[in-house]
């Protein structure tokens, strides 16, 4: 398995979907009571209660404060309809707006986006980082849905640029 993520246009059979978001972010944002995409093994849990792969955490229920680092595949469009209808969390994805999902799932129901300044390397799931040089390949983005969504964003609107789509 590659431990570095090529860019999403050159996705081969080594390329991996298992990155945890950097720990400075969750502590930031958070607390958070349930991350439905947790990585196996995790050194730092993102949320009190975590679901991985085996558990399937798209179809198991969601409560509370979610916070939703999905697989950045083909399966994008589902995680963020299900955030969309949970409407109380923050979702980490490629800031690509011009997609399908951004059209159907973030630009209609999102309270807030902050666009994260710079590239975000993202960790393995052992806690180590990619090979010096690397990161995410692109933009990033931190999409609120529900108020309180929004307002941990605005409280951290230095990360980069705040807009509110929805309003």
């Amino acid at each position: 398995m590659s431990s570095i993520a090529p860019p999403c246009h050159t996705r081969t059979a080594d390329t991996t979907d298992d990155w945890i978001t950097p720990k400075h972010l969750i502590e930031r944002l958070g607390p958070f009571d349930l991350d439905p995409c947790a990585c196996v093994p995790q050194p730092w849990p993102c949320a009190d209660r975590q679901f991985t792969l085996e558990d399937d955490g798209l179809m198991r229920p969601w409560q509370g404060f979610v916070w939703l680092n999905p697989p950045y595949g083909r399966s994008l469009d589902a995680w963020l309809n299900r955030m969309a209808m949970h409407d109380n969390g923050i979702a980490f994805v490629f800031a690509r707006t011009d997609t399908r999902a951004f059209f159907r799932y973030v630009w209609p129901h999102a309270s807030a986006i902050l666009f994260v300044r710079g590239r975000v390397t993202f960790h393995r799931p052992d806690g180590s980082l990619p090979k010096l040089g690397h990161n995410s390949g692109g933009p990033s983005c931190l999409m609120g849905y529900g108020q309180r969504a929004k307002s941990r964003l605005l409280e951290n609107r230095d990360l980069g640029a705040l807009v509110y789509p929805a309003e």
